[in-house]
């Protein structure tokens, strides 16, 4: 399993026997992972908003620099199978304390070209796509929704359709009053064999399957810890990992060493990419 530490600025790789290892430092800070059909390692540089490549000898480089594509920190990222990678940014200073904006999602694709290819989403975090790859699925943080997106040949995104929306929050600025009002605040995703979707519920301290449409399948509370990813792996897929925190103010997650990785075993195993 590979994971990101924001305040570590590492990326690691666990391997089944339980050890952990740190594989190249990211200086301004890395978020989202995912690799090209070559197998180097694409890794999200959150802060100077680009992504960088691991070459062949260990060495980062840079893929592409989407400064001025961002609104905020570049954060999540998923990698298709063809080596296109679609990312997503904060939008504002969320750590800040500035009002809410939406974003968009920008396409990196592998010679490190870059072109945003979807605007209008609030706070995109978590991305899966399809095993088909003709369907990217992404949360929206601050939106009480989950999108989804058809993947055109060239790689750019149709319209946008609801996986699941549990009503509009309109541009409410206020990122609290925002979290009141949802029901939702989906972070992190992964998918399952049977088109249902796994996600970090943050402030609600659970991870849950919801199937498209809504319905929740199932959950796993973890209070009083807040989750804010997850993933399905292990040899058959049905290991469900967990990000576990007590909150995501970065100021207290600089000064303390408390989050861990969780697992649980479920039922469906994982499909899609990641």
């Amino acid at each position: 399993m590979w994971f990101v530490d924001f305040y570590t600025h590492g990326v690691y790789r666990m391997n089944s026997g339980g050890s952990v290892d740190k594989i190249v430092h990211v200086e301004q800070q890395p978020s989202g992972l995912g690799w090209l059909p070559d197998g180097r390692m694409l890794v999200v540089s959150m802060k100077d908003r680009k992504v960088l490549r691991q070459e062949k000898d260990g060495k980062l480089v840079e893929h592409a620099n989407i400064w001025d594509k961002c609104g905020g920190h570049a954060n999540d990222m998923v990698v298709a199978p063809n080596g296109n990678a679609y990312v997503g940014n904060f939008g504002y200073d969320l750590m800040g304390g500035a009002g809410h904006k939406n974003t968009g999602l920008v396409l990196v694709r592998p010679d490190g070209s870059s072109q945003v290819v979807a605007e209008g989403l609030a706070f995109p975090n978590g991305t899966v796509i399809t095993p088909d790859g003709r369907k990217l699925i992404v949360n929206e943080l601050f939106g009480n929704k989950i999108s989804q997106f058809d993947i055109k040949s060239d790689g750019t995104l149709g319209s946008r359709s609801n996986f699941a929306t549990f009503g509009d929050l309109g541009a409410e600025p206020d990122v609290g009053k925002r979290i009141e009002r949802a029901k939702i605040v989906p972070d992190g995703l992964a998918l399952d064999a049977e088109g249902a979707v796994w996600f970090a519920d943050t402030i609600h301290q659970r991870a849950v399957r919801m199937a498209e449409g809504g319905k929740i399948l199932d959950e796993v509370n973890t209070a009083p810890e807040g989750i804010f990813a997850v993933a399905l792996g292990g040899e058959d897929g049905k290991s469900l990992f967990m990000c576990a925190a007590p909150d995501w103010d970065e100021g207290a997650r600089k000064a303390a060493r408390e989050g861990r990785m969780l697992s649980t075993r479920v039922d469906v195993a994982h499909a899609g990419t990641p």
